[in-house]
C-alpha cells in the first residue's frame, strides 16, 4: 500500500476574525492511500493542520508525513498519537479506499439525501456593523442556533449584538452560543459571565485561556453561563489525561473537533468519557476544505445527538474542492448525484 500527500492553502474570501488574529489563509494536506498495482482506486483524507492550535504545527510535521509513508510500504504501524490531524487525515483515506474510494465514509441516510444535519450559523468577527451584517443574514437565513465569536472588539458591542438577538427572538426562537477563544482575563470572565447571562445564552466556549484548570473549575462550578471546553481538550494524548481533565474541570459541555483530538478514534473516545459524566458535546469542524468536511459530516450523521453541530460549510475559501454537500437553511445537506471532484484531486500537487 501506498501513501501521498499534497500541501495546499485555502484562500478565505474575506477575512475571517477570531480572539487570536484575523485569518486569510490556512495551509491542509491531503492524503491519498492506494494500492500501487492499481492506483485508479485511491481513498483521500485530509490532515489539516491549524497554525496555533495543532499539537503538530511545526517542522515535525512534515517528518512525519514521510514516516508514516514509508511505514505503510513497508507495512509497519506508526505512532499518530501526537498527531491528531494526520491521525484524522489518514483514517479518512483508508476508510474510504476500504469503501472503494467513491468518497462514501459513512452510507447512511445522510448519504443518500434523505437526512440532514442541523449546524450553528457562526457569525466571525469584525467591526460592530460587519457583525451585525453577518448575524442579520444568517438568521434571515432561518438558522435557529447562532454562533458568535467574541473577544476581540469593544465589549459593549458585542453585548449590543447579543441584545439586538433577543430583542427579536426568544431563546426557544434562536439559541445563542458564544466563542471567546480564551480570550477572558481570570480576573473578569466571572463578572462577564454574569453578564451574558441576562441574554439567554446557551453556552460559551473557553472564557479563558486553555492550560489553567484550578481556574477553569472554578468557572464551571459559578458561572450562570454554562461552559464548553474547546482548545482545553488538544494535546491530551491519553484516556488517563482525558478523565483527569474531566473530572478536575467537570465541564457543561465540550466541544470535539476531530482534527485536533485525534480523529474519528479520538473523538469518538472524547464522546464516550463524556456520556459517562453526564457532560454534553458536539462536533466541530476545524476551517478543513470540502474534503475534510465531507468525510467529518458523514461521521457526525451516524451519531446519536440532535443538537446543532458546528460544522464548516465549505464557502469560506474561494479555492475550495468541490463536493456533493450544500446548505439547505440551517441544514447540511449532501447531493447524491455529486461527489467530492476526483478530477481536482488529480490535479493536485501530489508527493511520495
Amino acid at each position: 500500500m501506498r501513501l501521498q500527500f499534497a500541501p495546499y492553502i485555502l484562500e478565505f474570501k474575506e477575512p475571517a476574525g477570531t480572539s487570536r488574529g484575523v485569518l486569510t489563509r490556512k495551509l491542509t494536506a491531503f492524503l491519498k492511500v492506494f494500492d500501487e498495482n492499481n492506483p485508479d482506486v485511491y481513498g483521500i483524507g485530509e490532515a489539516a493542520i491549524f497554525e496555533g492550535l495543532s499539537p503538530e504545527a511545526d517542522e515535525r510535521y512534515f517528518y512525519k508525513v514521510v514516516e508514516l509513508s514509508t511505514n505503510l510500504r513497508l507495512g509497519l504501524p506508526t505512532d499518530l498519537s501526537h498527531f491528531p490531524s494526520l491521525q484524522f487525515g489518514f483514517e479518512q483515506a483508508l476508510i474510504d479506499f476500504t469503501s472503494g474510494g467513491k468518497g462514501i465514509y459513512f452510507p447512511s441516510d445522510f448519504t443518500l439525501g434523505k437526512s440532514s444535519i442541523q449546524i450553528n450559523g457562526l457569525i466571525w468577527m469584525g467591526n460592530f456593523e460587519e457583525m451585525r451584517r453577518r448575524l442579520d443574514s444568517k438568521l434571515e437565513q432561518g438558522y435557529q442556533c447562532i454562533k458568535i465569536k467574541i473577544g476581540a472588539i469593544d465589549w459593549q458591542q458585542e453585548l449590543s449584538l447579543l441584545e439586538l438577538i433577543r430583542k427579536r427572538y426568544t431563546p426557544d426562537q434562536v439559541e445563542i452560543r458564544v466563542d471567546a477563544n480564551g480570550a477572558f482575563s481570570t480576573n473578569d470572565a466571572l463578572k462577564r459571565l454574569e453578564e451574558l447571562a441576562r441574554y439567554s445564552i446557551h453556552s460559551i466556549e473557553q472564557p479563558i485561556r486553555q492550560g489553567q484548570p484550578d481556574e477553569m473549575a472554578t468557572l464551571c462550578r459559578l458561572s450562570p453561563v454554562p461552559i464548553a471546553l474547546d482548545e482545553e481538550l488538544i494535546g491530551k494524548f491519553t484516556t488517563e489525561a482525558k478523565i483527569a481533565m474531566l473530572e478536575e474541570i467537570r465541564p457543561q459541555y465540550i466541544v470535539i473537533k476531530p482534527s485536533l483530538t485525534g480523529g474519528f478514534s479520538g473523538a469518538s473516545e472524547w464522546i464516550t468519557l463524556a456520556q459517562q459524566r453526564e457532560i454534553g458535546w458536539w462536533i466541530t469542524s476545524a476551517l478543513e476544505s470540502n474534503v475534510g468536511l465531507t468525510a467529518l459530516s458523514q461521521w457526525v450523521a451516524a451519531l446519536p445527538t440532535t443538537m446543532a453541530q458546528g460544522l464548516g460549510t465549505g464557502a469560506l475559501f474561494t479555492n475550495n474542492i468541490p463536493s456533493a454537500l450544500y446548505i439547505e437553511g440551517q441544514n447540511l445537506r449532501y447531493n447524491p448525484s455529486l461527489s467530492l471532484s476526483r478530477e481536482a484531486i488529480a490535479n493536485l500537487d501530489w508527493r511520495d
